[in-house]
This record gives structure tokens, sequence and C-alpha cells, in this order.
């Protein structure tokens, strides 16, 4: 350790600093990396690198140690207090970190490790830009008790501050229990690594106590049960190296708050390129299933999309692209799952996605295909009307540019909520193929025209004929279009010139809310 001496040289001092720097770098043991590396995990600075530009990396308080006592602490005073943090690049554009060093107490919280975070966030805040948390810890410090504690309220806090401010990206990397994983569910989006990483509010042990309950921790709380039942996660990848790649890629897409647009990078697919294939990918019959991945990579930049929640709510699919040069986010119904009816968890799923494409000022692209929202006892019960409400509420609330196609059918309160022009769009667009209305025309003649039906000779002759005379007053393609409820019907073959053009367009769009607070959405 550096002493008091009034005679030592500037040199002696400089190579205790080095000593001091390197064993907080390599940290108090060197058998922990062994053991990290064991569990098919990177340590905390291997994972920084990866995320990083190299050599980018500046980071603040490795020197940083706890002064709790008591349970043996005061013997134990590891340099960091296992938490990294600091500042780099991502392709250039200053990026903010922590990542909890799963080596030192287990990456567990106390109050110094707390500070540390606190101070970062703030920094970030500040210099409005990203921050990106890599987590890998026991969760709160036992034997710091309160004050543990109450460094994660202060973390909380700033989740909460930042929120729409500047991007949050959650990282999982290892276990996350207790009120450790209220952060993460802060933050704007949430990736994590099949088998390495668990997020849970009471472990297994304790689920098994209480309820009787066996389960392991994956299938507690892993990442395909968060990625596809809990919808906790946003994405989910089988190694950490891809995971990290992802979250650089993420980051490439997203502003580095909600001051800037979103970076554009021309990649020299033309805007007016053309989309013959559309004419086949999608089918004229509306009962008729079809993959809406494929239309979306028809018409955005390359073909290359960042689909968000891909396997929660597959009804509905939420992604991120380019048009363009430009980054937007489409929100499109998906006719090969649930037929693309919204439900419960796609009107949530698309909510969460709307509100945070209009945070960060992305442009909305919404693909409409939807029969209706899914009728049921269990939807109706578990509160479709005001979890459904919630998309209709970001919609309505979104004050960036808007631009919906409706592709094929467009039903009922569904069609509204798909971001229809009475609620705001500022560009409605047609396929020739569209169907809006209230309902159906099946469904529509067997309500309108009961009466006729059941007093006719033939009632499914009669049946057929009122379908035929509903069809050709109220849902045939241009009923929309002549009211001004659509501005235009396309060319399926030129949606993307099309969409490329609104979007340069619209790129100015200036709109602010009325003066308030702020809403009070649906829950």
């Amino acid at each position: 350790m550096l002493t008091e001496n009034s005679s030592a040289k500037v040199s002696d001092r400089l190579d205790e600093l080095s000593e001091l720097k390197e064993l907080a770098h390599q940290g108090p043991d060197p058998k922990a990396t062994e053991r990290q590396h064991a569990k098919g995990k990177l340590t905390a600075r291997e994972r920084i690198e990866l995320l990083l530009d190299k050599g980018s990396f500046s980071e603040i308080e490795a020197l940083r140690r706890h002064r709790a006592s008591g349970f043996g602490l005061e013997a134990k005073r590891p340099y960091t207090d296992g938490v990294i943090t600091g500042w780099g690049t991502v392709e250039g554009r200053t990026v903010f970190v922590y990542a909890h060093d799963f080596r030192i107490f287990g990456g567990a919280l106390g109050e110094a490790h707390a500070q540390k975070i606190h101070k970062i966030m703030d920094m970030a805040l500040a210099a409005g830009a990203p921050l990106v948390s890599l987590n890998d810890g026991a969760g709160a410090r036992i034997q710091e008790g309160v004050s543990a504690l109450a460094g994660y309220g202060g973390i909380f806090q700033r989740n909460t501050r930042a929120s729409g401010v500047i991007p949050q990206i959650s990282v999982m990397l290892g276990p996350c229990a207790g009120g450790a994983a209220y952060s993460p569910a802060l933050t704007d989006f949430v990736f994590m690594v099949r088998e390495t990483s668990q997020m849970f509010i009471t472990g297994p042990d304790v689920v098994q106590a209480v309820t009787g309950e066996e389960i392991t921790q994956n299938g507690l709380g892993g990442a395909d049960v968060h990625a596809g039942v809990s919808g906790v996660s946003h994405f989910v990848y089988d190694d950490e190296e891809t995971c990290l790649a992802e979250v650089r890629y993420l980051l490439s897409l997203l502003p580095s708050n909600n001051r800037e647009l979103p970076p554009t990078l021309h990649s020299g697919d033309p805007a007016d390129r053309g989309g013959d294939a559309l004419l086949d990918l999608v089918p004229a019959d509306g009962n008729r299933s079809y993959d809406i991945r494929a239309v979306i990579e028809e018409l955005v930049d390359d073909g290359e999309s960042m689909e968000v929640h891909a396997t929660w709510a597959p009804n509905l699919v939420c992604a991120l692209a380019r048009l363009d040069g430009h980054v937007v986010g489409i929100v499109a119904n998906q006719p090969a799952a649930m037929a693309g009816v919204l439900d419960i968890k796609a009107s949530e799923k698309g909510a969460r996605f709307v509100q945070f494409c209009d945070s960060f000022n992305i442009p909305l692209i919404t693909l409409v295909d939807v029969p209706g929202f899914l009728p049921g006892v269990d939807q109706e019960h578990d509160g479709i009307i005001r979890r459904g409400a919630k998309l209709l509420y970001a919609y309505c609330n979104a004050t960036v540019p808007r631009i919906s196609v409706v592709l094929r059918k467009a039903y009922g309160g569904a069609y509204i909520v798909m971001d229809s022009r009475s609620i705001g769009a500022d560009i409605a667009l047609a396929w020739p193929t569209n169907e809006i209305a209230v309902m159906g025309a099946e469904g529509a003649a067997n309500v309108v025209f009961r009466r006729e039906i059941a007093a006719a000779e033939d009632p499914e002759a009669m049946r057929r004929q009122k379908i035929d005379e509903y069809k050709t007053e109220l849902v045939h393609p241009y009923y929309a279009a002549e009211r001004g409820l659509v501005d235009d019907v396309i060319d399926p073959r030129d949606t993307r010139s099309v969409l490329c053009r609104a979007v340069s367009m619209l790129s100015a769009k200036d709109a602010d809310l009325p003066r308030r607070k702020h809403g009070n959405p649906p829950q």
C-alpha cells in the first residue's frame, strides 16, 4: 500500500498506482475468474470489451472500496466493490455502462457499489447518452442490511427519471433475484442469455416452501420463459458474444437521447425499389394465412430488421428497421399467429413499443391485417377493455410521424386502434385488397339482414345474396378512400417507395401535446 513519505519519488508513486490498478483489474482471487469461465460466463471486463469499441472504455472509481463493518466485511475490502463503471463508444457514439463483477461478493449490491451505479447513471443522464447495465449479481448484500436496499431505491428512482430521456438497456448475464429484478423491468429493453441468466422475485426454494411447487431456476425465470411466457425479456440468445453484438446493433438504431433523431445510414438499397414479390406474399383471400415478416423483409432496407419480443404475443410483430436510411418502428398484425387478432398480450406489447418509438423520435409504420379483438370469457375477465386500450392510448398520444397501410382486412375497433386516420395517423394508405368495415361481410349480413334471411324461402341463398350486397355497398376497397379515411389506395409493389417518400416528408413534423404534468394511461 502507498505510505506517506516526503522523499518518495513520483516514479515510485506511479509504480504503486500501477500495482493498485492491476489489482483492481485482476480481482482479489485469481481462481474466481476460472470459476466464472467454468460456468460458461465471461468476466465483467471481458463483457465490456465486447460491448464497446476497442480501447474506448474509460473507467471511474476503480479504486472504490466499501466502508462497512461486521460479519467479516472489514477484512474483505476489494477494489471496485464488485461493479465496474465508466463510459466508452459504440460505433463512435458515447455509451455509459456498469457491469456487476460476480467474482467479488457474487456481484451483490452494497452501499459503495450502489453509489458507483448512481454516479454513472447521473453522468449518463447529464451527458444525454445511452446507459447499458451488464447484470450478473446476487441481489442485495445481506451483510449491509438496509443500506443495500436503499441503494436499489436510488437505482429505481434514476431509472424512472431517465425513462424516455436516454435509452436504457439491461443485459442479463447471470442470476437476478428479488428487488434487483425491478431495475431491468424499468428499462427500455432486456436481453437474456439461455442457461446462464435468470430473473425472479422469489426463487425456486421460496416458491416450493410457500406453494409446494417444484421448479428449476430456468423453469421459473430463465431466458426462454421470460422471452415467450412472461414478456419480461425482449431478446434472447444462446451465448454472451452474440448477445452483446446484438446490443451494439440495437444501439446503432437508437438516438443518444430524446432530443436527437436516430442515426441515418444509407445502405445503397434504392428507395424506389419495386416489390413484385409482395403480390405473391400476401394472398388476396382474407382467410388465408401468410407470414408478415416476409412482407417487412421485402419493404425495409436490405431486408434487415430487429424484431422485439419475437416469441411473446407473436400475433403482433414489432420491429426496428430502416427505410431509405431512416430508422422506423414497425407494428404489424401477424396472420400466421392467431390470424393476427389483437388480444391482451399483443395490445400491451404494441403499446410499449409505440411509446418507446415516440419517446425517441422514431417514425411509426403500421401494417394492418386484423380481424378484430380476440373474443372470449378469459379475455374479458382479464381486462381486454382496459389493457387493449393501452395500444389505443399509445397511438393517440404519439407525436412522431405515423403512417398506416391496410393490407387486407381491418375490422371493427381493432381497425381504429391500429393507427387509423381517425386517431391521428399522418398518412393512411391501403392496398386494393383492403376490407375496412365494422365486421366481415358474413357476420354483418347475419346481423343486419337476419329477418329477411329467416323469412326467405331459401335462407342460405338469401344469406349469400345479402353478403354480396353488403360487400358491394360497404366493404369494397374504395369505400374508405371515398370518405377521406384513406389517403390513397396504392399498388402493393410501390409500397416501399411510397413509405420512403412519406417518412422523408414527415421528418420535420412538429406536433405538441396539451400542457400537462403527464397523462393517465389505462392500466
